[in-house]
């Protein structure tokens, strides 16, 4: 067993990613501090084809070297948009026909694995602040939520793993891999 090169692996040029077929998911940051974060959303999102990510609130926007750090380059291939009030975008894309979902432990969230991603739906994930979660006033607004589940002591996993994990379940299931 041998490691691939970075040649090897095949990768999209940049114009490559912007001409190519996007998942139909949308991603929605609410308020993330952390621009470490942020930029780890990013190379998620250009790892997984994602449509839009929309930076809301005091979340950080590109160019800033602790999202550059991570994002590693993936803030020029990922079409992003910021918006100071993630309420807009969520209204906005609901208008546009997305259905949208916020990443939250609600009495009414349903667990990740017992949602079922529709085909020909297009989606939409609000991921919220790190500490405080997704505002309610967002969790109003939205269609549902997603939950993933947990089994240790720890009530919440970090926002850019559970991006990681949501982007993931949602490319698979509308991708059909």
């Amino acid at each position: 067993m041998r490691k691939l090169n970075v040649e090897e692996l095949n990768r999209l040029t940049t114009a490559e990613f912007k001409n190519t077929v996007k998942t139909p998911l949308v991603v929605i940051l609410d308020n993330l501090r952390s621009q470490n974060n942020v930029g780890s959303i990013f190379r998620t999102c250009d790892a997984f084809l994602t449509e839009k990510l929309y930076l809301c609130g005091i979340t950080a926007v590109p160019p800033h070297k602790e999202i550059n750090k991570t994002a590693l380059g993936a803030t020029e291939s990922v079409d992003w948009e910021y918006c100071g009030d993630t309420l807009t975008v969520v209204r906005n894309l609901k208008h546009e026909g997305y259905i949208v979902l916020a990443a939250e432990q609600t009495d009414r969230s349903v667990l990740l694995q017992d949602f079922t991603v529709k085909n020909g739906n297009k989606y939409a994930i609000v991921l919220g602040h790190e500490m405080r979660g997704v505002d309610q006033a967002v969790i109003n607004e939205c269609d549902g939520c997603v939950e993933i589940p947990q089994f240790g002591t720890k009530h919440s996993l970090n926002v850019a793993v559970s991006g990681g994990i949501l982007i993931w379940h949602f490319y698979r299931k509308i991708m059909k891999i």
